[in-house]
């Protein structure tokens, strides 16, 4: 398998599919590259290079015990794309790996960076603090903790119904869908997940929002129930000065996993790739 090796010794496994512009995505927590994988398809069968790493704490990556911070992920994420020699990347991230793209381009730079797409992200601060008042209170994420240490396995199943809206009237989230973020997330080693939770809702992703100097395009459902809207993507809208905003009527937080709102996410990402 391909592995790119990080300053600290970590062996980060990535995919690498097909040719042309290089479009790197880094996927949310706790779930592996593979959640990507019909984007990975999609974009390919239309042209593009695409690659999609497994974040370091699980899937097939090393499971180091320090390093699970979103300084280190996109340090991580600049191993993979110096590994390859990506250069006018469109970097695409999703939740926690939204946080990974900002803080990459905070942390690195955009010189092999054209463009930049955030789902469902975590940015700018999911905590709730007196200057964030729209945040989630700390306790929302000491739950999150107390579900990963005591019982993951069922904490996961049972966190599948809100991340997909699965738990809405008029959902068609099927089961194979829910056992498919179930697997993802239990080959996540334990100490990654943990320390993950501290990761992106206690990150302040402000000023690197503010240093992304390339056209984003950010997109959040309405309807979500993990990182809600109000405390990130409308924030996150003005706070990236090339900045195209699309909000999804209904949709979850893994819009991109759903049928009914992936077909919608595919084709605003191809349109936003090629312009």
């Amino acid at each position: 398998m391909p592995f790119a090796t990080t300053t600290d010794g970590t062996q980060i496994f990535y995919k690498d599919w097909g040719s042309g512009q290089p479009v790197v995505f880094s996927h949310g927590w706790p779930l592996t590259a593979d959640a990507w994988d019909p984007q990975l398809k999609f974009m390919a069968d239309n042209g593009f290079r695409v690659v999609a790493h497994d974040r370091r704490g699980g899937g097939r990556s090393g499971q180091p015990w320090d390093g699970n911070n979103l300084d280190t992920y996109a340090d991580d994420l600049a191993s993979v794309i110096e590994t390859l020699d990506l250069r006018d990347v469109i970097l695409v991230g999703h939740s926690t790996g939204g946080g990974e793209v900002t803080r990459y381009i905070g942390r690195h730079g955009s010189d092999r960076v054209a463009k930049a797409v955030l789902l469902g992200a975590i940015p700018p601060l999911m905590l709730k603090t007196e200057a964030n008042p729209e945040g989630l209170p700390i306790e929302v994420f000491d739950e999150i903790r107390k579900g990963v240490e005591t019982d993951r396995s069922q904490f996961y199943k049972d966190l599948s119904a809100p991340f997909y809206g699965a738990n809405r009237d008029d959902s068609t989230v099927t089961q194979g869908t829910r056992d498919e973020f179930w697997l993802w997330s239990m080959t996540v080693g334990i100490k990654g997940a943990y320390d993950c939770v501290k990761a992106f809702s206690e990150t302040d992703l402000t000023e690197d929002l503010k240093k992304i100097d390339v056209p984003t395009l950010i997109v959040h459902g309405d309807d979500d129930q993990i990182v809600p809207i109000v405390a990130s993507a409308d924030k996150s809208s003005k706070l990236v000065k090339d900045a195209t905003y699309k909000i999804y009527p209904g949709a979850p937080h893994g819009l991109a996993m759903v049928p009914r709102f992936a077909e919608q996410f595919n084709s605003d990402l191809l349109d936003f790739a090629r312009s």
